[in-house]
C-alpha cells in the first residue's frame, strides 16, 4: 500500500510554486575589442556597460556612456523646445481669436453714418454690411487657423 502526500505537503509545494523566481540585475558590458560580456556586475574596462533590470519597465538597455546620455538630453531639450514654440503659436492664434471676435462684436452696433434714409425708412449701408462681412471673415479664418494648428498636434 502506497502512502499519501498528506493535505499540508501538498499545500506547502503549491506554496513554494507560487513563489515568484528572484531575478537579479544583470549587466551587458561591451570590452573594447567588441567582445560581449553578460554578468551580475558591470565588467572592469568595459568600453560600454548596459543595465538590464527584469521585471520592469526598464527591463531594457540603459544609457552608459557619455556621448548617450548628452544625445538623449539634446534631444529631450529639442522636444521641449518644440513643445513649448507650438505652445506659444497656439496661445498667439487663441489671443487672434479672441481679438477678432472683440472686434466683431463691437462693431455689430450700428454708428451714426452706418444708415442711410430712403422712401421707406432708413436701412444699413452696403459699408456697413462690407465691414460685417468682412469682420465675420476674420473671425472665420482665426477659427480655421486654431483648429489647423490644433489638429496637427
Amino acid at each position: 500500500m502506497k502512502a499519501k502526500p498528506s493535505l499540508g505537503v501538498s499545500a506547502l509545494c503549491l506554496c513554494l510554486l507560487a513563489l515568484p523566481a528572484t531575478a537579479q540585475t544583470m549587466y551587458k558590458s561591451t570590452m573594447p575589442d567588441g567582445k560581449v560580456l553578460y554578468s551580475t556586475q558591470p565588467e572592469p574596462g568595459a568600453k560600454k556597460v548596459e543595465k538590464m533590470a527584469p521585471g520592469t519597465q526598464n527591463s531594457g538597455i540603459q544609457l552608459s556612456t557619455p556621448d548617450q546620455k548628452r544625445d538623449l538630453d539634446r534631444r529631450e531639450s529639442q522636444r521641449q523646445e518644440e513643445a513649448s514654440r507650438r505652445q506659444a503659436e497656439l496661445d498667439q492664434l487663441k489671443e487672434a481669436l479672441t481679438k477678432a471676435e472683440a472686434a466683431r462684436d463691437a462693431a455689430k452696433e450700428p454708428q451714426e453714418g452706418d444708415f442711410i434714409g430712403t422712401a421707406r425708412g432708413m436701412r444699413l449701408t452696403e459699408e456697413y454690411l462690407e465691414r460685417q462681412k468682412t469682420l465675420e471673415a476674420n473671425v472665420q479664418e482665426a477659427r480655421k487657423r486654431l483648429e489647423d494648428a490644433q489638429q496637427a498636434r
